[in-house]
């Protein structure tokens, strides 16, 4: 099904006679297969409107991401959640979209300093798993006003309604940048200088360690940055020798690697994905499957670990604080981490409510 505009996504729902599979441009299929007829927005494509002295886009679910960076980029703009790239990582092709991006919460290294996808999303316009199309949220930060639908739908994986329109706040984009290199470091060492990092005054936006270097990352004006380097690598020496990266592309490079989790796209097996308190990062790590590789990025409180193909690793570590998501891989478990019991009756609420026949994107959460 490629339905051009939202009244034939709507169509679409109400004559599906079985799960729908939902999907943009089918750059980012996670974990487990999503059984169901395919149903891309990708037909839905454009700016609807860009007021840059709002900072505020609004465009179509199927809008490829670069047509979006590149009129930003126009106006000396960006999405300030700095979205991932899943093609070299996953192996895909096709055009990622802003409606993929929006239904998968896909925030890259900047988002401890700025915030997620879902704090930059203002309105959303979806349609239920009824068919009926709902629109929440607004063009402004200020328009949200009873049911919180915008956070809602943000990171839902389309469970809960095909995203047609999405509403974004941008900023603009910085001067300059330049990171800070920490050689040969430790997962204790790496977690204690990003953390010094970000508790010093030098306004980090990125801390990521690729298993051999630890990355620091500041931007700005360029005077300031050159400041801020010179301080900050004072502070970071107490961990080991540090180079200053202060060419702009080459530091901006570093970084879209770190955000695509570059250095694990060659590994073999299964690619995981864990959210934990950067204090207890080191030691996951350290209970990773012989033959693992990791990186780690939001100061340690993200980990990507590559494993031996088929390995449970929710089960392998036990018991732990840490969320973990099935990235790739053919592990026959959740994608998704299990809900704690009161969680799981509430989720499975609110897709009886949006979707009464259980027929968008199935099983892939639950």
């Amino acid at each position: 099904m490629t339905p051009r505009n939202e009244s034939e996504v709507a169509a679409a729902i109400v004559e599906s006679t079985g799960p729908v599979r939902v999907m943009g441009g089918g750059t980012r299929p996670i974990g487990r297969p999503v059984p169901g007829e395919a149903l891309s927005v990708a037909g839905l494509s454009g700016i609807s409107l860009y007021e840059p002295g709002a900072l505020t886009l609004v465009a179509q679910a199927g809008t490829p991401v670069a047509e979006i960076e590149a009129a930003l980029a126009k106006e000396n703009q960006r999405l300030a959640f700095e979205p991932m790239d899943h093609r070299t990582l996953l192996g895909t092709k096709g055009t990622p979209t802003i409606g993929g991006i929006v239904a998968a919460n896909v925030s890259g290294p900047r988002r401890i300093a700025v915030g997620a996808c879902r704090d930059f999303l203002l309105g959303v316009r979806f349609v239920d798993g009824a068919g009926q199309i709902v629109k929440n949220g607004g063009r402004v930060m200020k328009n949200v006003t009873g049911y919180d639908l915008v956070k809602l739908m943000c990171g839902a994986y389309g469970t809960l309604g095909v995203l047609t329109e999405v509403s974004l706040k941008v900023l603009p984009r910085t001067e300059t940048q330049a990171s800070l290199i920490l050689h040969d470091a430790t997962p204790e060492q790496a977690v204690a200088a990003m953390s010094a990092a970000f508790g010093s005054p030098f306004e980090v936006t990125g801390a990521a360690h690729d298993g051999t270097e630890t990355v620091i990352r500041i931007e700005g004006f360029t005077g300031s940055v050159a400041y801020r380097a010179g301080e900050l690598k004072k502070l970071l020496s107490a961990f080991g020798p540090v180079d200053v990266l202060d060419d702009a592309e080459a530091s901006a490079a570093r970084w879209r690697a770190m955000r695509d989790v570059t250095p694990l796209t060659k590994a073999d097996g299964d690619i995981w994905r864990i959210s934990v308190r950067p204090s207890a990062a080191p030691g996951m790590i350290a209970g990773l499957p012989s033959g693992s590789t990791y990186m780690m990025d939001w100061g340690g409180g993200l980990i990507w670990a590559a494993v031996p193909a088929g390995t449970d690793l929710r089960t392998h570590l036990g018991d732990t604080s840490g969320h973990m998501t099935l990235i790739r891989g053919t592990a026959d478990v959740p994608t998704f981490q299990p809900e704690a019991a009161p969680l799981a009756a509430l989720s499975a609420g609110l897709r009886a409510k949006f979707d009464p026949n259980g027929i968008l994107n199935k099983g892939i959460m639950g």
